[in-house]
């Protein structure tokens, strides 16, 4: 098979030609910077709301309550600096998980240092965030709930909607990291009792560069970036018009096809899973086996380190990753593997693989027989199994 084989779609997707295509306009005819009063600029205005129509649309929102911005990780830094300093008054108390992806970590061990208290929130082997540890570390200076919808890594889907009803209960508010699961599993924000949530257009076939943060109405946030009045005074900024309208074309094709991909992505998921653990031996399923994404498997196998088992796949050109892309420079194992529980010598011997709705049981079929073959390869040449043969003998 000479073909590429890209099974790391939860790192970036193939932008879709027919977002591609209503996109094109926007960066060669209709340039009008949309704050403009004439006639070019009023449709790149119409072109935003629109796109602002559309994404509201697909998690149940209000137009008004969708704010553009450059991706997902600026959303998830708007949405906790944001809380953090609009409602100090109340309280400097976070509560958060262990497993979220650094743009959440990282920007709560920021506040950490500027005097708020995070707690970190363990979660089972599974990945899951145990909820009557959640409710039991609400206090009542405790402003934020920021736990991510899916995982990133591991792909384990967290209960969403209990999560928001314990919110809600509590008069907390609720954020969630939801980059992974937009476009990819239902989500409706006033039945899930979810405030803020954070997304990006390019994990679903749609632009870089391009992300929204939804807020709900009666919020107080304050503004992230300062300047113009763009965003209704709050995310100051010539709007980049051709990336919002490639997210909002990606997020209608997304969720008109929802149910359909799901289906196939799933059956695709549980194939490759079920091959997998058919043909290699000494290996681990990593997150929940059926509450988890529709597109993501990810394994961990023994004896081998992750980096070699990628290199080799992408002399076979097959695409896929160890772990989050925004860590793939680290030496360190991923810490979403720590958090469930997983030793190190287990934890760097990851795979992880995304399919798309493209993906074909043909192509993975033949990345079964290829990772069987190196991970054979690898392990003759590891003197961990090698001494773990011989145990196995004794």
């Amino acid at each position: 098979m000479n073909e590429i084989i890209y099974l790391d779609n939860a790192a970036t997707t193939q932008l879709d030609k027919a977002v591609f295509e209503e996109m094109q306009p926007y960066f060669v005819d209709y340039y009008g910077n949309p704050s403009s009063v004439y006639s070019i600029a009023s449709e790149s205005k119409k072109a935003i709301n629109l796109a602002r129509e559309r994404v509201s649309g697909a998690i149940g929102a209000l137009d008004r309550e969708i704010y553009f911005t450059n991706g997902g990780t600026e959303s998830d830094n708007w949405a906790i600096k944001g809380i953090a300093e609009s409602y100090k008054e109340k309280g400097k108390h976070i509560i958060t998980s262990k497993i979220e992806h650094h743009a959440v970590l990282h920007t709560c061990e920021y506040l950490e240092k500027q005097g708020y208290e995070i707690t970190y929130l363990n979660v089972d082997e599974d990945g899951l965030v145990d909820l009557n540890e959640l409710e039991k570390s609400i206090r009542k200076d405790t402003i934020l709930i920021t736990i991510m919808f899916a995982n990133n890594e591991i792909g384990t889907i967290q209960p969403i909607k209990e999560i928001g009803e314990i919110a809600k209960r509590h008069d907390v508010i609720f954020h969630t990291d939801a980059v992974q699961a937009f476009g990819h599993v239902p989500i409706d924000v006033n039945e899930m009792n979810i405030d803020l949530l954070s997304a990006s257009g390019h994990k679903v076939n749609g632009p870089k560069g391009v992300g929204f943060l939804y807020v709900r109405k009666n919020i107080k946030l304050k503004a992230f970036i300062h300047g113009g009045a763009q965003e209704r005074q709050r995310r100051a900024g010539t709007e980049n018009v051709p990336g919002i309208v490639g997210l909002g074309a990606a997020a209608k094709i997304a969720y008109e096809q929802l149910e359909e991909r799901t289906k196939y992505l799933i059956e695709n998921r549980d194939y490759l899973i079920d091959q997998i653990e058919k043909n290699i031996d000494y290996v681990r399923l990593n997150g929940h086996r059926t509450k988890r994404l529709p597109n993501n498997v990810n394994f961990c196998f023994r004896f081998i380190e992750g980096e070699s088992l990628l290199i080799s796949l992408d002399m076979e050109g097959i695409c896929a990753s160890s772990g989050s892309a925004c860590t793939s420079g680290s030496l360190d194992p991923s810490h979403v593997l720590l958090a469930i529980g997983l030793p190190h010598e287990i934890a760097h011997g990851s795979l992880r693989m995304t399919l798309s709705h493209s993906t074909t049981k043909e192509q993975l079929d033949f990345v079964v027989k290829q990772l069987k073959d190196i991970v054979n390869r690898l392990r003759n040449m590891s003197p961990l199994y090698e001494d773990f043969l011989k145990n196995q003998n004794k």
